[in-house]
């Protein structure tokens, strides 16, 4: 697998770059180097970008947090998140599945992610009698995102009612820094192995959250556009699915599993493991 230093040699090829953020663009806590440089230099070529994040809250509430690490709005044309996606959804019941939820739900998460119901139809509730649906935006600081486990005792007794899940984050992890947590499709896993119904994933890798990217960037042919992501599982398959070129970013997920220095060998070997084909890796989004 050809390995690249940088998003210099792509510019020539595509004129959309659709870019996940965590462990693309920072790694939770504060923006790679140079990916600054690099969005400017893909903005100031005519390049347009969009963000497509798994990140269970609504666009502009990332919006704010990549601003407030910094970063220049002027450098992108949108923000789509599943947490966006999801609220859509909640909101016009515009899906066999959501049409069959209720308003009321048990959320699992942090209140920080309650975007995604506010201004939706949807009320959170504590009593596991009155709600419908469980709202699974992904572990909470009271449990922590170490061990799905810890969440177990809560979910068991919704398992047991069979009540619908939406999981609003189909990634199992991520990193923070150089710890590896949990995310919200860990617990959707738990859930199945609990007795639940199989979880409403909402993200990446169903090629339908690239269908809101694809109007943002108004660039009808996918020949000219490249979606940069860390996880094969979600960024690359669902790049693939929906056909469009993947470039496999070696920092987030990737460096914590394949080190610094990866053989790219190796690289190709784990790739068709999972079924994807990037058209190359990049060591990190620099220009």
């Amino acid at each position: 697998m050809k390995i690249l230093d940088g998003v210099r040699s792509l510019a020539p090829r595509y004129d959309g770059f659709i870019l996940d953020i965590w462990g693309v663009v920072h790694d939770g806590r504060r923006p790679y180097p140079g990916v600054a440089d690099a969005l400017a230099r893909l903005t100031e070529q005519g390049k347009r970008i969009v963000f497509l994040s798994n990140a269970p809250r609504r666009s502009f509430v990332v919006h704010e947090l990549l601003t407030g690490m910094g970063l220049d709005s002027a450098h992108w044309t949108a923000i789509v998140t599943s947490g966006e996606i999801a609220w859509r959804h909640l909101a016009r019941r515009d899906t066999p599945a959501f049409a069959a939820l209720g308003t009321r739900a048990i959320h699992i998460g942090p209140e920080r992610d309650l975007s995604v119901v506010r201004d939706s139809g949807v009320t959170i509730v504590a009593d596991l009698d009155q709600a419908d649906f469980v709202l699974n935006t992904g572990p909470d600081p009271d449990r922590g995102a170490e061990d799905a486990g810890a969440y177990a005792a809560q979910l068991a007794p919704c398992a047991a009612r069979g009540l619908p899940m939406v999981c609003v984050n189909p990634d199992r992890h991520v990193m923070v820094g150089d710890r590896h947590i949990i995310c919200a499709g860990a617990l959707a896993d738990l859930y199945v192995t609990l007795g639940g119904p199989k979880a409403i994933e909402i993200g990446k890798p169903d090629p339908a959250v690239y269908d809101p990217v694809m109007e943002a960037l108004g660039i009808a042919d996918r020949a000219r556009l490249v979606a940069i992501g860390d996880s094969p599982h979600t960024d690359l398959a669902g790049a693939q699915a929906a056909g469009i070129d993947a470039v496999w970013a070696l920092t987030g997920l990737a460096a914590h599993a394949h080190g610094e220095a990866p053989d790219s060998d190796r690289l190709a070997a784990v790739a068709a493991a999972e079924g994807v084909t990037p058209v190359a890796a990049l060591t990190g989004l620099r220009w």
